[in-house]
């Protein structure tokens, strides 16, 4: 399943950080600053966001992760962009460890 592929590689720091390049524009920027923010590398913030996500994802968040990557031609960056986009959101209610 493409959820599980995302959150298996996009977990390593290494593959994160190379994603994140991939994906570029605005995302990577707000990325790259949350991580300076957190005095962490690009790579390691990213993966740190992909893990909280699914520490606390239920089955509606895997489905948006899968309908976000679904008719991709790069399923696993567009999968990664949706969880991205909403950890570096000011108010990440997931990232502050409240459920919605």
């Amino acid at each position: 399943m493409i959820y599980h592929e995302i959150v298996h590689t996009c977990s390593n720091s290494y593959v994160a950080d190379a994603a994140v390049l991939s994906i570029g524009g605005e995302i990577a920027r707000a990325v790259a600053d949350d991580a300076n923010r957190h005095a962490m590398s690009r790579g390691a913030y990213a993966a740190k966001l992909v893990r909280e996500f699914a520490r606390r994802a239920d089955d509606g968040d895997e489905r948006r992760v899968i309908a976000a990557a679904h008719g991709s031609e790069q399923p696993i960056l567009s999968g990664l962009r949706y969880i991205l986009e909403l950890g570096v959101q000011p108010e990440s209610a997931w990232m502050s460890g409240q459920r919605v």
